[in-house]
């Protein structure tokens, strides 16, 4: 199986201006992506821009770089460009990682498009996680999904779906696999993404400012199924962009730990 990686990264971002170059460890997070993305069985990683400040950065670290309109609507419009700039085919899977998560395993990225390779009726294929914790069955920010017996996507919601008819919220038990919350990472094929452009936006989506909504109007099949490893939450705020700091931190001295520990075992040896 063979797909490429785009990897969609805009500089003007509403709550964190200039977000996939802002610094992480000593390296800007769109680069930490990058290497994530490389460590993955794609074959091809390309960074899509609008910005030619991020093009600039992704020629330090060797990144393939694709220079893309400006006015596209979402990222999902501007990765059909990215496949008619490359002359892709039609049964080419592209995987779509946001420029905004550098601690994404590779192990995922390879997992969605195994899933679309293999569910020859899905035009799209992404991933999800049980949710645990009533808090993020709440927050409108984390997107919810339900999906059939056989991982068919039925709708995806900001709200909490589904809904607890006959208790409150403050008692609701949490159940293993009763609710799932929606990652953010997407496999589609190149001549889906080209059906996607000439469609007009669903009133549903637009309500719910989900852009996956627009292919389940039109019938589109959407592959879900829980992520094989964590996918820890992308970097959208200030708040976010501290927290990962944190935990390269923790990552950087955990891999120094092993280092140390491994010189001392050879020395004694």
């Amino acid at each position: 199986m063979s797909f490429v990686v785009v990897i969609p990264a805009r500089y003007a971002s509403t709550r964190l201006p200039g977000k996939p170059l802002s610094m992480i460890a000593g390296k800007t997070m769109l680069q930490h992506v990058w290497e994530r993305a490389k460590t993955s069985q794609a074959s091809r990683v390309v960074v899509a821009t609008d910005d030619s400040r991020i093009a600039s950065v992704c020629a330090e670290f060797d990144a393939e770089c694709l220079m893309t309109n400006p006015d596209h609507a979402s990222g999902t419009d501007r990765l059909a460009e990215v496949a008619k700039q490359l002359a892709l085919s039609d049964d080419q899977i592209v995987v779509n990682v946001q420029g905004d998560e550098p601690l994404i395993p590779a192990k995922v990225i390879d997992q969605v498009a195994q899933n679309l390779a293999r569910e020859e009726t899905a035009s799209i294929a992404t991933l999800c996680e049980a949710i645990s914790d009533v808090s993020v069955l709440c927050d409108p920010n984390a997107v919810k999904v339900v999906f059939d017996e056989r991982g068919k996507a039925l709708y995806f919601s900001r709200a909490s779906i589904p809904w607890p008819r006959d208790y409150a919220w403050e008692s609701v038990e949490m159940p293993a696999g009763q609710w799932f919350r929606h990652i953010g990472l997407y496999a589609y094929r190149a001549a889906f993404l080209s059906r996607y452009t000439q469609w007009q936006p669903a009133s549903m989506e637009t309500t719910e400012s989900l852009e996956q909504l627009r292919a389940l109007y039109k019938g589109e099949g959407i592959h879900v199924e829980p992520a094989c490893e964590p996918v820890p939450g992308g970097i959208d705020t200030p708040e976010d962009l501290q927290r990962v700091r944190r935990q390269f931190g923790d990552l950087s001295t955990h891999a120094t730990m092993i280092n140390t520990a491994a010189v001392t075992k050879t020395a004694s040896e």
